[in-house]
């Protein structure tokens, strides 16, 4: 089955080249050889989703206009509310958990006749870097099946980058878009917080926690922003339509940016493995060749960004997930003997080992006489590093780093290390304290032809910039074409 990208998929179905109903059909076919050796979903809707092709055919052969999806094949990370199937987290805690509603995303994605094929695996709550923090099974890199897709959403970048879905929806709470994007060879885009609603999305923590697309494209991330993004009243973090316009972001995707200023970062790369070094260093010399200037600029407070994020995102996680009790949602065990059981039994039973972690480390920094040495002290430096990058922006475009220290890694390799797996994070965690735009996009090779990716941060609500800025660099390359060789293919 030839991969195409989700807007040619658009395009042909909207111009009656192919039936919709026959392309999901090919996916789905796909889904069935391929899926048992990648693990990238946790529900499959392949019934339903050839019936609502179905639907799509009809609408098209009636001289309707379709959606500006129109029965593309939309995979959603199994974090987002829907009314059909289950929404788990990845979680024994919400297993058999039925939502009464579905996302606002989900909704738009609906409303532009997408055909969503399946929920995603992650790992539980988002949280975890690799994916192997699911307690519902496991998912490898189509690249190398011995090696981690990354995480938290790890199943939507490997579905992506297998061909088993034309794009798909994650979430970014640290990196969790682009770090599985940059693992898995394909593009990851984090908007700005507040660009798409949150409506519907199981919090990890409030304050950091943005859904985005990931694609095979910087154009089908384009297009998929599109559908998504924009204020929504059921979501008061939203940000106003007047007070942050939405452009089409496809429609100028191919216009390169004149007098473009780049900015790196200096002592950026250090701790990170010379192969991503040297592409990081290639991309640069790409940009350079279309005419672009780059600028040294110093971040002093980025030294501090892991340990803010782990203070900031724990604390809120921990008061989000009060909520999971055995009584007001989720697991009940079956061995609790009074009220107090039920509670303590249920969380002990229900949550796996890396939410129980991140519950006690946020507890504490919220607990009496800790508060204002820990959290409080947190969000102060938080602001700091939000003050570094609006002092940045003033002297460049973006700002380039690398996505990841490493390629993926092996699975296994860092589950029992906390502290090194949080490191993983270490280049993606800055723009979700400031709230800026980030995207991940393919930009070579490691020596065991694993995929590395690039990252380019951009000023609060620029994803139009952002977005055209990757393009350049993907219009001027090919590492975007490369494709993984499943075993099972």
């Amino acid at each position: 089955m030839e991969q195409l990208s989700l807007l040619d998929v658009r395009n042909k179905i909207a111009a009656g080249d192919i039936k919709t109903a026959d392309y999901v059909r090919q996916v789905l076919s796909r889904i069935e050889k391929v899926e048992s050796t990648v693990g990238s979903y946790i529900n499959i809707f392949g019934d339903e989703a050839i019936d609502r092709a179905a639907q799509i055919d009809e609408k098209i052969s009636a001289g309707q206009k379709p959606g500006a999806l129109a029965g593309v094949p939309i995979a959603i990370k199994d974090n987002m509310c829907t009314t059909f199937g289950q929404t788990t987290c990845a979680s024994k805690m919400l297993e058999n958990y039925q939502s009464p509603y579905n996302a606002t995303v989900v909704e738009k994605l609906l409303a532009a006749d997408a055909v969503i094929i399946g929920k995603t695996n992650m790992d539980e709550f988002a949280m975890g870097s690799s994916t192997e923090n699911s307690s519902l099974k496991k998912t490898v890199n189509p690249w190398n099946t011995s090696r981690v897709p990354g995480g938290s959403s790890g199943g939507s970048a490997a579905a992506v980058a297998a061909g088993l879905c034309s794009g798909s929806l994650g979430s970014d709470t640290g990196g969790s878009i682009r770090q599985p994007a940059s693992f898995c060879g394909v593009v990851g885009l984090k908007p700005t917080y507040g660009r798409v609603s949150r409506y519907g999305l199981v919090a990890f923590g409030s304050s950091l926690d943005q859904i985005g697309p990931v694609t095979q494209t910087v154009s089908d991330a384009a297009l998929l922003l599109n559908v998504i993004a924009g204020h929504d009243e059921a979501d008061s973090t939203s940000v106003e339509q007047s007070d942050a316009p939405i452009d089409d972001y496809l429609n100028k995707i191919n216009e390169p940016l004149d007098g473009l200023k780049i900015g790196i970062v200096r002592d950026s790369t250090e701790g990170a493995d010379e192969d991503v070094k040297r592409s990081l260093n290639e991309a640069v010399e790409v940009y350079k060749g279309l005419g672009a200037e780059v600028v040294e600029v110093d971040m002093p407070h980025l030294d501090y960004a892991v340990a803010a994020y782990y203070v900031v995102a724990t604390a809120e996680a921990s008061s989000n997930l009060a909520r999971y009790d055995g009584v007001h949602y989720g697991y009940r065990s079956p061995n609790a003997t009074d009220y107090v059981e039920v509670y303590t039994r249920s969380r002990a039973e229900g949550f796996g080992d890396e939410v129980k972690r991140r519950i006690m480390l946020g507890t504490y920094a919220l607990s009496s006489g800790y508060y204002d040495a820990y959290y409080l002290k947190a969000l102060k430096v938080r602001n700091l590093i939000r003050q570094d990058f609006d002092k940045t922006f003033g002297q460049c475009d973006c700002i380039v780093t690398p996505v990841a220290p490493t390629t993926a890694f092996p699975i296994g390799q860092n589950i029992e290390d906390p502290l090194k797996m949080y490191l993983s994070d270490i280049y993606t965690i800055p723009a979700n304290l400031a709230g800026i735009p980030g995207i991940s996009i393919q930009a070579g090779l490691d020596s065991n032809d694993l995929p590395i990716g690039l990252q380019i941060l951009a000023p609060a609500f620029s994803e139009s910039k952002l977005l055209r800025i990757a393009r350049m660099f993907e219009k001027n390359t090919q590492w975007h074409k490369s494709k993984p060789k499943i075993p099972s293919e």
